[in-house]
């Protein structure tokens, strides 16, 4: 029996273009089949034109419906449901519509799941106008409906359909600041964060609301601290928030506390990220770094961390050398070329734990024979000044005697 397939054929018969569009309309039908259409209609109704209670009842109802399939959400977009829902979170008064919000928030977080449309008509529809009012609700500023609707529509960012989320800023990074938000929520309002930086004209209004202060402290908690860097990693590409960086009192020491993290390789090479763009062509703060003794997390990070850790340390570690040799001074401690074949070596060794105890030990070796040369240089030159002073006061004692 011959083979019928279109590439056996040789050609594509209007046949072979239809057949597939039919058999999916098909199934949208089936779809469409197990759903009630008349109590579609009657939800969109009742959210239209019925009292408050009716209105909550409703959009629970939409939810329930909405979590059936892409082809149902994208019906209840076109009977007009998403704007009514997006009026109902500022309806009604602030103890009785809390509930009702809730559940309009609930069903819209629902419709905005794997459908880029409904996001823009949330958009369209007054939503981020509507959630700022809520903000400064504070029983329902507390919730993580906010955060989950501003992360729905924070995915627009990555697309072509460009809005202003300038006044939703203060909330997140507020919202990270404070003690009581749970660890989901925090996630929730990183990702977001993390979505509207994508964007560079939308940097700058992050850095003004705050947003460097709240990501480092953020990045010291393990458990958010992959999240914040990322957002970090994101801002740092735009001038202003490259400056904002730089300009943080505590950025340089954070950076460097977290690179000496061994348990979160990924925070490690992200922390590395930030701190080689920072210190790219800027003397001075690569002396700053200097003087938080960053050179030994260095070293440390470019024996015992991922390939890409490494070649960053490695990287930062030459603009090192490359400045003592323009000052002309002594490099003491690992030579770069040591620790180039040392990371080659341990990378081929099987044996981690032992390899990551030898090389602290040489770490801390050469810091110890670095501290011992300076003492000694030291020394050496209190000496020499002392022997200086008594030689000056012994020639010109001689001088005054009459023989």
């Amino acid at each position: 029996m011959s083979d019928s397939s279109p590439s056996s054929r040789g050609y594509i018969s209007t046949q072979d273009l239809i057949l597939p569009h039919i058999m999916s309309t098909n199934k949208m039908e089936k779809e469409m089949a197990t759903i009630d259409m008349t109590l579609i209609q009657k939800s969109a109704k009742k959210l239209n034109f019925g009292s408050y209670e009716e209105k909550e009842m409703a959009a629970k109802e939409i939810k329930r419906i909405a979590m059936a399939d892409g082809c149902v959400k994208r019906l209840l977009a076109e009977l007009g449901i998403v704007r009514s829902l997006v009026s109902m979170l500022t309806d009604g008064q602030d103890g009785d519509g809390l509930s009702g919000r809730i559940s309009a928030a609930e069903a819209l977080i629902e419709l905005a799941k794997g459908t880029f449309r409904n996001k823009v008509l949330m958009v369209k529809a007054g939503l981020i106008t509507k959630l700022q009012q809520l903000m400064d609700n504070q029983e329902f500023s507390r919730r993580q409906e906010i955060p989950l609707l501003l992360l729905s529509i924070s995915s627009l960012a990555k697309t072509n359909f460009h809005f202003s989320p300038r006044q939703i800023f203060p909330f997140l990074i507020r919202t990270l600041n404070s003690k009581e938000t749970p660890l989901n929520t925090r996630l929730t309002c990183l990702e977001t964060l993390y979505n509207f930086s994508i964007q560079l004209d939308n940097i700058k209004s992050m850095v003004t609301s705050g947003a460097i202060d709240a990501l480092l402290i953020t990045s010291l908690d393990k458990a958010t601290s992959e999240e914040a860097l990322s957002v970090l990693s994101n801002i740092i590409l735009s001038a202003e928030g490259k400056r904002g960086i730089e300009n943080h009192p505590m950025a340089t020491k954070t950076l460097i506390e977290i690179m000496s993290r061994e348990e979160n390789p990924r925070c490690q090479e992200l922390a590395s990220y930030l701190v080689l763009v920072l210190a790219h062509g800027n003397k001075v703060q690569r002396r700053k770094m200097h003087e938080c003794g960053i050179v030994a997390v260095l070293l440390q990070l470019a024996l015992l961390g991922s390939p890409l850790a490494q070649k960053r340390a490695l990287k930062i570690l030459e603009w090192y050398k490359n400045e003592g040799q323009e000052k002309g001074c002594v490099h003491s401690g690992p030579r770069l070329e040591t620790v180039s074949s040392l990371v080659l070596s341990s990378a081929s060794d099987g044996n981690t734990e032992q390899n990551n105890k030898a090389v602290k030990r040489m770490v801390k070796q050469s810091l110890d024979r670095n501290m011992t040369s300076l003492l000694q240089r030291a020394t050496t030159s209190r000496e020499f000044s002392s022997i200086s002073e008594k030689a000056l006061v012994f020639s010109s004692s001689s001088k005054s005697l009459p023989y």
